[in-house]
């Protein structure tokens, strides 16, 4: 049965304050519910902040602050609340949790009318305003549409600024085709409008489209841009890496007149040290990232939240968890520590470094945990393969009143896929849409065909997939392909590739795990003609190589590398490590060696593997107790697992491997992912 949706009795205007009283006390205590032309009355209701914003200031405006105040009656009994969601489409019959905004007599009420009463068009202003505060004050597209929807009935406006809000509001919740068909549709689009079309398609990665966005704006309306502009474009070309577009767009602040480089600037300022540290971390230079923000110090700038954001994403990217600790305690010092975006960063970035029971604390340390802070911690959970927390933290979510959207999901479904959760996820991946209205998309998709792959059931996987009401991605196709591979599926593994190597011939993986499954099956020639081909295409495969923390530095490893300065030591305590392993009982597992070699020569590759050499490097300089957090380019294979296991029992330590999925946490001779990945 289709649950009635809420329509507030219609607010129309400045002369009816009897009316607006009652109003302001049905708000409180009672809400017309309008199904199918039929009155019903509800009791209190929990609202869109957008609505309680509108319904507020026109209130205000027709009865005065201080009216407003005398009508608020003393608390009603506590009753159960009813949360209104408002889907995209709605039927004519229901009613929007909107206020229709009409004078007296119902006519159309115009923003600017053609009068020149001073009072009417200082409440029309206020109008104007609490739609744009509404407008940026929405939370899922539902109620942007919603408001849409009764801007488009209700009013003749001419006020520009309310569309540009809009498109920018629909960038912000991914709706991308919305926020170009309403701009197109804008009749006076002014310097602002251009803007928020610019920044939009800037802000979700789309830089063909912003640059023709930016080539329209001068040569269809004649406008120069302004620095929001130029600032919009040169992001998307530097997330791009497009270097000539950038150049070119160089050439445009140039002939404007509005260049300086940096080290020509009389006065650096603290945007342009933050904009400095940012593009070094974008292009992989962290470190001298970090050496700009030292600089800065030393130059009397004080940071604010926008440079310790950048400094932890470029701890991030450099792998140290000292010098992360070190920032932590900055930030404590400059009293950032409250800071909810600050605090959401460094939760982030203590669970990608392995340390997630840091991010645990963090989390709880907060005071407002907005959206952005419960899903950081959901997204935490499910790198590190915790399902059973991440169910409960979901829960505790809804429970607390934060509205979850596609992106709780795929963190979600994700958790439940890498800790093997096969009825949880998809019990909630068909909840997703029945109870919190999230429609599936591609991401949610590919966790369930992982989930049901991983799982065993490819038949399941892949009738999802054809069952699919959008065309399957790489990232689909890819999570079945792999639990072809897991489970050596040669034939389906086979079409899979084929439908892969048609949507994307140049990605490098595909043709690797096509391979393996040949060679795993022993079929050595089919395994021969596609790495032939992957040679004829130019293809190269990125070779494995672990990394781990030790003296401030990043120690990396091959495989059977001889390069470390403490090499010798390095492979002796090795030797030493399997020598235990095996007389404990663990054999080596040369399937995962494909390659046609004899026996004796897979041992011995196996035996050098890159994860290897990093555990004997973190156990040689360690003291004991001290855990070793690993980090591998590419997905640890089942002879290294088992090798850590035994480690993690052996020497008594707690061993965690991040591989390019997941996280894996060794300890006393079991893994996290319980052998599941």
């Amino acid at each position: 049965m289709q649950t009635p949706r809420v329509q507030l009795w219609e607010l129309h205007g400045i002369r009816c304050q009897a009316l607006e009283t009652s109003i302001h006390y049905w708000l409180i205590h009672k809400t017309a519910v309008v199904v199918c032309g039929k009155v019903h009355w509800a009791g209190p209701v929990q609202m869109d902040r957008c609505a309680c914003i509108f319904i507020g200031s026109r209130l205000s405006i027709g009865l005065g602050s201080q009216n407003l105040k005398k009508l608020n009656p003393s608390p009603a009994p506590k009753q159960p609340r009813v949360s209104l969601g408002i889907p995209s489409s709605l039927p004519s019959d229901v009613g929007l949790v909107f206020p229709t905004i009409t004078p007296p007599r119902f006519g159309t009420l115009t923003l600017f009318p053609n009068s020149s009463n001073d009072s009417t068009r200082v409440k029309a202003d206020s109008i104007v305003q609490s739609l744009v505060f509404a407008i940026s004050s929405c939370t899922s597209v539902s109620y942007c549409s919603a408001i849409h929807a009764r801007l488009i009935k209700s009013l003749n406006y001419s006020d520009g600024f309310i569309g540009d809000r809009l498109v920018s509001m629909y960038f912000k919740l991914g709706y991308d085709e919305d926020a170009q068909r309403l701009f197109d549709e804008m009749p006076n689009r002014d310097l602002v409008s251009w803007n928020s079309l610019i920044s939009g398609l800037s802000g979700r990665g789309y830089l063909g489209a912003c640059l023709n966005a930016f080539c329209r704006m001068r040569a269809e309306s004649g406008r120069q841009p302004n620095e929001v502009t130029l600032l919009s474009v040169v992001s998307a070309c530097a997330d791009m890496g497009a270097l000539d577009e950038g150049k070119s767009i160089h050439g445009v602040v140039v002939k404007l007149g509005m260049s300086g480089k940096a080290k020509e600037m009389p006065v650096r300022s603290l945007v342009s040290w933050n904009s400095m540290v940012v593009i070094h971390n974008h292009n992989g230079y962290a470190e001298k990232g970090m050496d700009l923000f030292n600089l800065m110090k030393r130059a009397g700038i004080n940071p604010d939240q926008a440079t310790m954001v950048a400094l932890l994403r470029a701890c991030t990217d450099t792998g140290l968890g000292r010098q992360a600790e070190s920032i932590h305690a900055y930030i404590h010092r400059c009293g950032f520590n409250a800071d909810i975006i600050i605090a959401t960063a460094l939760l982030n970035l203590y669970a990608k470094l392995g340390r997630l029971n840091a991010s645990e604390d963090i989390f709880e340390e907060m005071r407002d945990r907005d959206r952005i802070a419960w899903t950081a911690m959901l997204a935490g959970y499910a790198v590190h393969a915790c399902g059973r927390e991440a169910i409960k933290l979901f829960d505790l979510m809804v429970k607390e009143g934060v509205e979850v959207d596609h992106v709780t999901f795929t963190h979600l479904l994700s958790a439940c896929s890498h800790s093997g959760l096969v009825e949880e996820g998809k019990k909630y991946f068909e909840i997703m849409s029945e109870v919190y209205r999230v429609e599936p998309r591609l991401d949610h998709y590919s966790c369930m065909v992982d989930l049901l792959g991983r799982s065993g059931r490819l038949e399941d996987a892949y009738e999802l997939i054809k069952s699919m009401p959008m065309e399957p991605s790489s990232g689909v196709w890819g999570a079945l392909l792999g639990a072809c591979r897991v489970y050596g599926n040669v034939e389906l593994g086979k079409e899979v590739a084929e439908r892969l190597l048609s949507l994307d011939p140049s990605d490098h993986r595909n043709y690797i795990m096509l391979s393996n499954i040949y060679s795993a099956a022993g079929l050595w020639r089919d395994a021969s003609k596609v790495r032939a081909l992957m040679k004829e295409r130019r293809l190269t495969r990125n070779p494995g190589c672990s990394f781990i923390e030790y003296g401030n530095k990043i120690h990396r490893f091959v495989v059977g590398d001889q390069l470390h300065p403490r090499s010798d030591e390095i492979h002796t305590k090795l030797e030493e490590l399997i020598r235990k392993i095996r007389e404990a009982g663990c054999a080596p597992k040369t399937e995962f060696v494909l390659h046609d070699i004899d026996e004796e020569v897979k041992v011995d590759m196996i035996n050098k593997h890159s994860e290897k050499l990093a555990i004997a490097f973190g156990l040689l300089v360690t003291g004991s107790g001290v855990p070793l957090i690993i980090t591998k380019n590419l997905r640890i294979c089942g002879d290294c697992h088992s090798t850590a296991k035994f480690a993690s029992l052996l020497e008594k330590r707690t061993i965690i491997i991040r591989d390019s999925k997941r996280f894996h946490h060794f300890a006393d001779g079991l893994c996290s992912c319980r052998d599941y990945w």
